[in-house]
């Protein structure tokens, strides 16, 4: 008996309809890194003090050095301090000068920034000092916006479908994204960013392709571009999320999954994408493999390979919650954490930040390439545990480096992100893999949840620096090493075809209004 896959055989399995559906995917794919890491270059670090403009008053003729030197006390090192200021007096210039001030406060007036630098998160929204985790916070705010788009959006394109979905998704991030440009606050750029989340993971939980997420790699080149050319953030943002209204025409020319509409019951729309894909990839396609496999349009009459139990291999049958659970342990709480924290860190390894943002997108191409590769030659088990443990260990050779030795830090840290990212592309394959049609973007999307969890937690690592600078590092690497070990138990999926249902002998649960109609035809058949 004919089966779906022999559909696909004889569409073509890649052939021009696919490549130019890869390319549709991908294009948005290469303007989500800017969502990720572009507030980075958001916040660069500038010289600053506190607004002591109060000594203007009875003063007016003083110079900059002068106004410096009485109102702010300086640290050990010389310098003047940066979150403190003497405590503003009633007195006159001449007794200030001859006495001097000794009780100290926090800045209560604001801070004062070079003339020169252009506008940035830092410098309006005064992202220094008490309020510097502000910054840090909203990354983390925004890998929340990540999480609920993985479960929200990842359940709701296997209800409604993945065309509609990945559409919704475009549109958000593009409405959302400019509307970052316009924030008058702090607080308001936050909530936005979690609303701008939400739809770059609906995007990337839709688009579970190997190849068209090296668009993403070139996306992180690009924001390394754009961020050298844009110095004002406001513009910046405009560059990075206005590209994406140029996508509306997807809306004619993007089709649904003939799987999933399968799935769903919807088989003459499934029988017109594969036509049209037969013709695009110039193959005949017969008619009488398509009334073989697909059947009529009557919900009962489903594809066999849909009515009839499926017999899963062993690597498919403990998916839903083992297999899962552990799964969703190794992509979250390794993957994620040194990817993101690696990304994140791209100002603290010392040489300039727009090379070494440049260096770390283009070595995501390689990583996510050489996967269709290594995961066809050696499995997708190996592969992932193997990943795992190089850059866990990375991470924990950077804590013992000193920070006199930049390039060596550099060097290593970016290695770390060719091996994370490949990490992070096999995590996607395998659990698409894993999971059944009916099941797989609700799989993947609870998969990406847990990883966001640890997304959320990357950028509040971070600044634990500041007690240590071996801290994140120790966190980024440790994790994954232990991961690693715990996807031993994990099922090998290479050579495995893919399930449609969860072979428990009975039909899919959504299949159209097939739950109802099965149920009248067997009363029916019982009187």
């Amino acid at each position: 008996m004919a089966e779906f896959r022999d559909l696909i055989s004889a569409v073509g399995e890649c052939g021009l309809y696919q490549k130019l559906l890869i390319l549709l995917l991908s294009l948005p794919l290469l303007l989500n890194p800017f969502q990720m890491v572009g507030q980075v270059f958001m916040v660069v670090e500038v010289p600053y003090h506190c607004d002591t403009s109060w000594i203007r008053a009875v003063g007016p003729n003083l110079t900059e050095e002068e106004q410096l030197n009485l109102t702010l006390p300086r640290g050990t090192d010389g310098e003047f301090e940066q979150c403190s200021m003497y405590s503003p007096v009633d007195w006159d210039l001449d007794s200030i000068v001859a006495y001097g001030l000794n009780d100290t406060e926090k800045c209560i007036n604001g801070w004062v920034y070079p003339a020169e630098q252009p506008p940035s998160l830092l410098t309006e929204f005064d992202l220094v000092c008490d309020r510097a985790v502000l910054n840090d916070v909203s990354q983390s705010i925004y890998m929340a916006g990540l999480l609920i788009g993985a479960t929200l959006f990842g359940m709701l394109s296997d209800r409604i479908g993945r065309r509609p979905v990945f559409l919704i998704c475009i549109l958000i991030q593009a409405v959302f994204g400019l509307g970052t440009a316009f924030v008058p606050h702090i607080y308001v750029f936050m909530a936005i960013r979690c609303v701008v989340g939400a739809a770059v993971s609906g995007i990337m939980v839709t688009v579970a392709l190997m190849i068209a997420h090296t668009a993403f790699a070139i996306g992180q080149m690009m924001v390394a571009g754009l961020s050298y050319g844009i110095h004002n953030w406001r513009l910046l943002e405009i560059a990075g999320s206005a590209p994406l209204f140029a996508l509306f025409f997807y809306i004619w020319v993007l089709p649904e999954s003939p799987r999933w509409l399968v799935t769903k019951g919807r088989i003459e729309e499934a029988k017109k994408v594969l036509q049209k894909a037969a013709a695009t990839n110039k193959r005949s396609l017969p008619p009488e493999l398509l009334e073989q496999v697909l059947g009529g349009s009557c919900p009962h009459t489903l594809p066999w390979a849909l009515q009839q139990p499926l017999e899963l291999s062993p690597a498919q049958k403990p998916l839903s919650i083992p297999t899962g659970d552990a799964l969703g342990m190794g992509w979250g709480d390794s993957n994620s954490i040194v990817y993101y924290g690696l990304s994140l860190s791209v100002t603290d390894f010392g040489l300039n930040i727009y090379l070494t943002q440049l260096a770390f997108g283009a070595v995501e191409l390689p990583a996510r390439i050489s996967c269709i590769f290594t995961l066809e030659w050696f499995g997708r088990k190996k592969v992932q545990s193997i990943l795992l443990l190089v850059s866990g260990l990375i991470c924990l050779i950077l804590t013992g480096i000193s920070e006199d030795q930049p390039t060596v830090i550099t060097v290593l840290a970016i290695i770390g992100k060719l091996t994370s990212t490949a990490a992070f592309s096999t995590s996607y394959v395998y659990a698409a893999e894993l999971f059944p049609t009916i099941l797989r973007q609700t799989g993947v999307g609870l998969c990406s949840t847990t990883a966001r969890v640890a997304g959320i937690l990357a950028p509040l690592i971070i600044p634990l620096d500041q007690y240590h600078r071996a801290i994140p590092m120790a966190i980024f690497g440790s994790i994954p090493v232990l991961v690693a070990l715990l996807c031993i138990p994990l099922p090998e999926t290479r050579g495995i075809d893919l399930a449609d249902d969860t072979g428990n002998d009975q039909p899919p649960a959504e299949v159209g209004t097939g739950n109802f109609e099965i149920k009248e035809e067997k009363k029916s058949q019982k009187m």
